[in-house]
């Protein structure tokens, strides 16, 4: 098994995997191997990772990191599971897109972020943290101290990565409760009314808080659009989003069944009146929102793409 923790400089990569690799449910028979591939301000002691059954290993240049050279490591050590803290300079895509050793798969993707700084690391390095969010199944935020703009941070990933569980920790320990009223509609009203604007808070708040919205009765407007594959009567309505630059976009939708009225034609702009239920489908890798159109009529184009702050 590899795990590959990602994350910029001094983001709390090496302070989390310490913790983790100490505790008794992260355990296992047979040696751990963790490769370094990068050095903060944190460092690890060897003789403390003894106890864990933890070998260590360092690489210094992205070239380094070759499928040959983790098949030595492999040899030399021949490790049950094998961590990963990349350094948060380099693509993922360049590991991911190099073969591991014939025993070795890729279990999971961790992402940690300092959110006294993560603003200043989107505005400048977004490219960088959009790949490294992208098949991540965990997104840590540490050192939240400003509650504020936590939920847009939030929303800054799960557009790139609906999927992925984002946490955020103070001092404390973990941040919870802290998102439940943060929607700039009315869902208490007949039928919730879904502004452009708020279409991507909507898009993310439905998915992280289900029980809150099933039932509920959304109306907004939205393109068409039919996938290869889908049934008659079955189709996805969303908007464009910007995910990190404007070469870089991505649709964002639920799927819609359109029950007795007429579907609509791919790519066409309606305004859509649904309520929402919710189902276990293969596109959501779980389950997500099913919407049961109860009334749909052609509309004006939207021509602004979503925004994630």
């Amino acid at each position: 098994m590899v795990y590959l923790m990602t994350g910029f400089l001094d983001s709390g990569k090496t302070q989390f995997l310490k913790f983790t690799l100490a505790q008794d449910y992260f355990q296992i028979r047979g040696r751990t191997l963790l490769i370094l591939c990068e050095e903060g301000e944190e460092t690890y002691d060897a003789r403390e990772m003894e106890k864990y059954r933890v070998d260590i290993e360092r690489v210094e240049n992205q070239s380094e990191l070759t499928t040959q050279y983790m098949e030595k490591l492999d040899q030399k050590y021949h490790p049950r599971r094998v961590v990963i803290e990349y350094n948060g300079m380099w693509k993922v895509s360049d590991f991911e897109s190099t073969p591991l050793p014939e025993r070795w798969y890729l279990e999971q993707k961790r992402k940690t972020v300092d959110a006294s700084t993560f603003a200043m690391y989107l505005t400048n390095l977004k490219p960088l943290f959009v790949e490294m969010v992208r098949g991540s199944e965990m997104v840590l935020f540490n050192r939240c101290e400003d509650l504020e703009p936590l939920a847009g941070y939030r929303r800054s990933v799960k557009v790139v990565n609906p999927q992925a569980e984002v946490i955020f920790e103070n001092e404390q320990g973990e941040i919870e409760n802290i998102f439940t009223d943060d929607v700039p509609y009315d869902l208490n009203a007949p039928v919730v009314e879904i502004l452009p604007e708020d279409y991507g808070i909507w898009f993310v708040d439905v998915m992280e808080n289900q029980e809150k919205y099933k039932g509920k009765v959304v109306e907004f407007t939205l393109k068409a659009q039919k996938y290869p594959g889908f049934p008659s009567g079955i189709f996805v309505p969303g908007r464009m989003a910007m995910t990190c630059c404007a070469d870089d976009t991505t649709f964002l939708g639920y799927v819609c069944k359109c029950g007795s009225l007429p579907e609509p034609k791919n790519g066409e702009w309606i305004r859509l009146r649904a309520k929402i239920d919710f189902a276990r489908l293969s596109v959501y890798r779980g389950v997500g929102p099913v919407l049961q159109a109860q009334q749909i009529e052609p509309a004006q184009e939207i021509p602004e793409m979503v925004f994630f702050n």
